[in-house]
């Protein structure tokens, strides 16, 4: 059975391959992708990614706190765009 939780803003749904569950889960805030947390067994840590940005990556030694350290990052990132979003964004030059 596949797993689809709620966490904050982002809604975690458990990756699979031909109906298996993976230690994948995979986020999304919406409609879009935010990023995903999977289980590194050979190194036994979770690892957390997002598509969003190449340098966008860390570890922690649970899935909840690697699904935690993804949102942190991710209202890190977006505050960025805060000024955009909220229409004061400086006129190209």
């Amino acid at each position: 059975m596949i797993r689809e939780e709620q966490n904050g803003p982002i809604r975690w749904q458990q990756d699979s391959i031909a109906g298996v569950p993976l230690q994948r889960f995979i986020g999304h805030a919406g409609t879009v992708e935010v990023g995903f947390v999977e289980f590194d067994s050979g190194n036994r840590m979770w690892i957390w990614s997002s598509g969003l940005a190449d340098d966008a990556w860390g570890w922690a030694p649970t899935g909840d706190g690697a699904k935690l350290a993804l949102e942190l990052w991710l209202r890190t990132w977006l505050e960025n765009f805060r000024a955009l979003f909220d229409g004061r964004a400086a006129p190209m030059p």
